[in-house]
């Protein structure tokens, strides 16, 4: 196991920042900055990029030096409380987006194009007030199999611009809508709560046709008019899933208002060890958890909990996390557990894929790992202070 305290910081700046971390490779991108013109305003801005990588992740760009935030962005019909949704929506949809926009050509950045008003309207049952409601009309059925359930529950915009001379220029755009598996309602204000299960056909079905109607309404925009815009599909997760949805569909309009080729996507999220006789998602990865939980568990007994997050696509393992919880104090005690997970994480887990593993207390994180995909060792930062 490699222990560096560099790598370490690198991993906490991208534990903590929201999206602004994400960086790529753009040609002869300049963070000096360059004065040009806004393509959502008429006034001269500098643009800067955050930075350069590998190439694998996008540079998020900077207009006169600060990070744009889409008035938008994590806006929801309020009533899904799965955290774990909002997280795994977004990061999905950029996973799709690099399928179309490659990190080292493009920067990404927020959504600007769709105004937080508009969004809230679209989110809106549709109804004499609200014309341009996605979700269909109440109508006023209570019972579960009868009513008109909430089908979409938040949209979100990614905007993907190339460098042009002196200035960066919109060339493409992503729209992720998040669809209902569960719609929770009441009867009553301030009553129970009830739920409507909605399947994947139909959430697949009134997805489409919400995605046609929104890049009918995009391409109105004249800026919008002939760039590339890629739609992608999201069940959302229940209230009460360890883990966030997956995307099962994806489409991309190169120009036009037709949306047709559809694709559909495998993507699975689970949670290890497994609990009440679920079937884990690969019997495999899950014995290979085990042995590492009961290895770490038996040599530091303090421990309140180990757990993993899993993603899959098309059967194959893309990715774990996992959260160990611990009752340490010491640092010396904190800083050979670290060690110790590392080796025991480099023996027992699936190797060659990214796995993270954060070591937290109830006073916050104490320690984090980290193995990018083909990387053999693990790094790991320990957290003090002065």
């Amino acid at each position: 196991m490699r222990f560096t305290s560099k790598k370490g910081l690198l991993l906490l700046m991208g534990l903590i920042g929201i999206f602004l971390t994400a960086c790529g490779n753009l040609q002869n991108a300049d963070l000096s900055g360059n004065t040009s013109s806004n393509t959502a305003s008429s006034k001269s801005a500098a643009y800067q990029i955050t930075g350069t990588t590998d190439g694998s992740q996008y540079s998020a760009l900077l207009s006169d030096g600060k990070y744009k935030v889409s008035s938008s962005r994590g806006l929801t019909v309020d009533q899904n409380s799965n955290n774990f949704n909002v997280a795994s929506f977004e990061d999905g949809l950029t996973t799709i987006s690099k399928q179309q926009f490659s990190p080292d050509k493009y920067a990404f950045q927020e959504g600007q194009y769709i105004a937080r008003t508009t969004a809230n309207s679209w989110l809106k049952r549709k109804s004499s007030s609200n014309a341009d409601g996605l979700n269909p009309e109440d109508n006023k059925q209570t019972d579960s199999n009868k009513r008109a359930p909430i089908y979409l529950q938040q949209i979100l915009e990614q905007d993907y611009l190339v460098h042009s001379g002196s200035t960066y220029k919109l060339d493409g755009m992503a729209i992720g809508l998040g669809m209902n598996s569960t719609d929770y309602y009441q009867k009553v204000q301030y009553g129970a709560t009830f739920k409507t299960t909605i399947s994947r056909a139909d959430q697949e079905k009134q997805g489409k046709e919400m995605a046609q109607k929104i890049l009918a309404r995009l391409r109105q925009k004249k800026e919008l008019a002939n760039v590339t815009i890629v739609f992608g599909l999201y069940e959302q997760a229940a209230n009460d899933s360890l883990v966030g949805g997956t995307y099962f569909a994806q489409a991309v309009s190169k120009s036009g208002t037709t949306l047709s080729d559809w694709t559909s996507l495998k993507q699975e999220n689970g949670v290890l060890p497994v609990v009440n006789n679920e079937k884990a998602i690969n019997g495999g990865d899950s014995d290979s958890f085990n042995n590492f939980k009961s290895k770490i568990q038996s040599f530091f007994p303090n421990l309140s909990g180990v757990t993993a997050q899993v993603h899959y696509e098309n059967d194959s393992l893309k990715g774990m996390k996992i959260k160990i919880t611990t009752q340490f104090f010491g640092e010396n005690e904190i800083r050979s557990f670290t060690q110790y997970v590392g080796t025991a994480a480099s023996r027992y887990l699936p190797a060659n894929v990214p796995i993270e593993i954060t070591i937290s207390s109830v006073g916050g994180m104490q320690a984090f790992l980290n193995r990018d995909s083909g990387e053999k060792d693990f790094y790991s930062h320990v957290f003090s202070s002065y």
